[in-house]
């Protein structure tokens, strides 16, 4: 009965740690700031919203910002503010789903593959190998021609590109843990593999995990966004970014600001995460470098 105050006093003593480091860095501070911020307007950005996304009001197409539209009008009078508050939502979950997927089979992989060795690591990593041989946009552009843009058929590409390098980072840490002394002590008291995996390897794998999540997270926010743009992700009248930063290139040189507002919130979410990967790295792995 002693024993749960104790951790819970270990547990207040590791947040409190974690925060300190968190401010004593004002760039990790920021890119956690922002993402905080992102995931915010994602959860109320439909409250937050001045105008529906989808309304149009066409004798106010084109205007420049203004105090009625902060941000100002699409070429359907739509207003930009309501519609990146909005949109924000899609890329969000569509990122987060498709690396959440990455992350959950590229674990199994690099664990199993690691651990085990022998013909079925060689077959796995060749497999992956080739894989990453293909330019991801490219891939991603060829498999959703075929099963056509959808935001359930972009969550899948996105994971399924992902998967070989989360695989390969996670057997490159298990290849080390597998020959520490505590997990030799582990096989001679008899302990199955399943156990060994989850008790023993699992959870000094979860640090380097983290940041390659974080890292896949980043690079997933703008494989969506390029998706977008193309026409092959999350199809009208979603106010996807990407898409509607491809909608905007027509009057880029009439509206300018048509396209700067969603690049904008692009290039600032796929920095604050870059941050925060960063951040991460240095916190939770020794030396602040990353395996892979």
């Amino acid at each position: 009965m002693q024993k749960q105050p104790q951790e819970n006093s270990e547990n207040r003593m590791a947040i409190k740690k974690f925060f300190r480091r968190l401010r004593s860095n004002p760039t990790i501070f920021i890119g956690f700031m922002i993402v905080l911020i992102f995931l915010f307007i994602a959860a109320f950005g439909p409250f937050l919203a001045p105008y529906p996304y989808t309304q149009q009001n066409l004798s106010e197409r084109l205007q420049p910002p203004s105090d009625d539209n902060i941000f100002g009008t699409d070429q359907f009078g739509r207003d930009i503010y309501s519609r990146i508050l909005v949109g924000s939502r899609d890329v969000l979950v569509v990122a987060g789903s498709g690396t959440v997927l990455a992350v959950f089979f590229g674990l199994l992989l690099g664990l199993f593959s690691g651990y085990r060795g022998g013909y079925f690591d060689e077959v796995v990593m060749r497999v992956m190998d080739v894989i990453l041989s293909i330019p991801p946009l490219l891939l991603a552009m060829v498999i959703l021609f075929s099963l056509g843009p959808s935001r359930v058929n972009v969550i899948i590409v996105v994971g399924f590109l992902y998967i070989p390098m989360v695989a390969r980072v996670v057997r490159s840490v298990v290849l080390d843990l597998k020959t520490r002394q505590y997990v030799e002590a582990a096989r001679l008291r008899g302990e199955t593999s399943a156990y060994i995996l989850y008790k023993e390897i699992l959870p000094n794998v979860l640090p380097h995990l983290a940041v390659e999540s974080s890292m896949r997270f980043s690079y997933s926010i703008f494989l969506v966004a390029s998706l977008g743009f193309l026409g092959l992700g999350v199809q009208p009248p979603s106010p996807d970014w990407g898409l509607m930063v491809g909608e905007s290139r027509t009057w880029f040189h009439q509206a300018r600001w048509v396209l700067f507002f969603p690049a904008g919130a692009i290039a600032i979410l796929v920095v604050g995460v870059g941050f925060m990967s960063d951040g991460l790295r240095r916190m939770l792995l020794p030396g602040g470098v990353s395996d892979g």
